[in-house]
């Protein structure tokens, strides 16, 4: 009796035990079939920074432009219809519109029919000079095209280099100048895009698509899901954990004065800004890659370190909070799909001043490795403790680092050819994410390191709402370019490399040389006076 009785207690424990995996199983993302839903928080972060903050009529601070050329062959305009057509049928995301549901008190997204309204569509011909294309072009990047209550959140702008109105092929040399509304589109969906364009210009005309994998809406629900998921050891429920203890105590509303005497405390913005540039020297790159190497550290880590020791000596605040953006694509299927997954993550760092700058490369490095882990959090759960009204405040500072891959392996790849032999490819004069007059941050640094031609670029964006003029912004590049020569100036051994990483960030300075110069000038141009006194 007593081993019945034993057996049965084992076989209901384990009965309860399999219930309770099952009742507890790990969201999947599935096909759905959907055509409305809650809009995903990175769409809504996107609406809401839209309303709230950027009113400028004129100026768009959320365009990705990709810009295609006919680097071979011919293409009728009315394929690239057809073509677009095609793609927007096929990515519901492209044709999805997002807007506030008053009855439900959400933001909430909606499927549109794919029709030839659906997206913007501009054709300007005799476009000859590269300072005509340009304006073309920056306009594309900056201009206000969508209309995301209604689903237009793609454009096609046709450029032809001839003027001939007869002419409705494409040559070599025109351009498909495609946009799109930050909302629905990522800088990680470009090979998903390129590779959708490259299938569509394989079939013979417009063809209805074949749901046989998720999109964009059934992310969103996976998201809602994962959210709700209970355990204890869910994966959004360590990430909460974290982040609850990461930002506790952080002071959002303390006025950290990029400017000195700037007493702008306004949260909207115009979205207007000034930008320049500036080449890191190679010394100061290879010292930077063997300091990396030595420390186990990627050169994101060490930049971004270098990024916070120069906004301690900017602002004289040692409580730092750098928004970052995280790929969220950490689910296979969302790897190959067009959408907008990015989300932010605040980098908060407590400077240690009198430390030396080895330890802060560490702290850093710890902090990257949480945040790769923890960084699926949407942006507004993860300020929830802040934001109670709902405000989606921002960090003042933003820091991105690019390694850039410009080989002509990766160059051919995003190569198009259609079935009647044309060629495509991505046209590219310039970094036009840059130097366009907008500013979606107070201040934003870039650093852009090209593995290729072995040449790193800096580029700082910085709000006309906080930057008077052009010129605070290039003497703010100049300090930053000043203390980064501190850091890396000494001869590539690993003794002087160990020596320059021991300099306490208390004893980096941001005083250019010539301003120096000309204080001891005035000092000791006094000298006489004060001996004749």
């Amino acid at each position: 009796l007593f081993i019945d009785l034993l057996l049965y207690h084992t076989m209901l424990s384990r009965k309860r035990l399999a219930t309770g995996t099952n009742a507890h199983k790990e969201p999947k993302l599935t096909i759905s079939g959907r055509t409305e839903a809650v809009a995903s928080f990175v769409q809504q972060r996107i609406w809401l920074h839209e309303q709230l903050y950027f009113h400028s009529f004129d100026l768009s601070v959320y365009n990705i432009l990709v810009p295609l050329i006919i680097k071979q062959g011919s293409l009728s305009i009315e394929r690239v219809h057809s073509i677009l057509l095609t793609l927007i049928e096929q990515h519901s995301v492209l044709r999805t519109a997002v807007r506030f549901n008053s009855q439900s008190n959400q933001i909430e997204q909606y499927i549109q029919a794919a029709t030839d309204e659906i997206y913007s569509f501009q054709h300007s011909r005799g476009i000859c000079t590269s300072e005509q294309l340009d304006r073309l072009l920056t306009n594309e990047s900056i201009g206000k095209h969508f209309d995301i209550e209604s689903g237009r959140v793609v454009r096609c702008h046709i450029v032809q280099r001839s003027n001939d109105e007869h002419d409705h092929r494409l040559s070599e040399g025109d351009l498909v100048a495609i946009t799109f509304h930050h909302i629905s589109f990522d800088n990680s969906s470009l090979k998903p895009f390129i590779e959708a364009f490259r299938k569509a210009c394989l079939t013979d005309h417009h063809q209805q698509p074949v749901s046989s994998s998720p999109q964009y809406i059934d992310f969103t629900l996976y998201e809602q899901s994962m959210l709700a998921d209970t355990r204890m050891d869910s994966k959004m429920n360590k990430a909460r954990q974290f982040w609850s203890s990461r930002m506790d105590g952080y002071d959002w509303s303390r006025i950290r004065q990029l400017v000195p005497g700037e007493a702008n405390t306004k949260q909207m913005r115009s979205g207007r800004g000034f930008s320049t540039t500036f080449s890191i020297s190679q010394h100061i790159v290879d010292v930077m890659m063997l300091c990396a190497s030595s420390n186990n550290s990627s050169m994101f880590e060490l930049s971004l370190a270098c990024y916070y020791a120069f906004l301690f000596k900017l602002i004289n605040d040692d409580d730092l909070c750098v928004a970052g953006n995280i790929a969220n694509r950490f689910v296979q299927d969302t790897k190959d799909m067009i959408g907008m997954f990015v989300n932010l993550a605040p980098y908060r760092m407590k400077i240690e001043p009198n430390k030396p700058f080895d330890h802060l490369v560490r702290k850093v490095q710890q902090l990257s490795s949480n945040i790769l882990e923890y960084g699926c959090l949407p942006y507004q759960h993860i300020i929830k403790s802040y934001d109670q009204q709902g405000d989606q405040v921002l960090p003042s500072t933003l820091f991105h680092y690019e390694s850039l891959m410009s080989s002509i392996t990766q160059n051919n790849k995003l190569e198009i050819t259609t079935d009647e032999g044309t060629v495509l490819g991505i046209y590219f004069d310039r970094d036009r994410s840059h130097g366009n007059g907008i500013a979606l941050f107070d201040l934003s640094l870039t650093i852009a390191h090209d593995h290729h031609s072995r040449s790193t670029e800096c580029f700082l964006d910085c709000s006309a709402d906080i930057f008077q003029n052009q010129s605070d912004v290039d003497l703010l590049a100049n300090r930053l370019r000043h203390m980064l020569t501190q850091l890396y100036c000494s001869s590539m051994t690993h003794e002087l490399v160990h020596n320059q990483f021991n300099i306490p960030i208390s004893k980096l300075s941001l005083i250019l040389p010539e301003e120096i110069e000309e204080m001891e000038g005035v000092i000791f141009g006094r000298l006489p006076n004060i001996a004749n006194e």
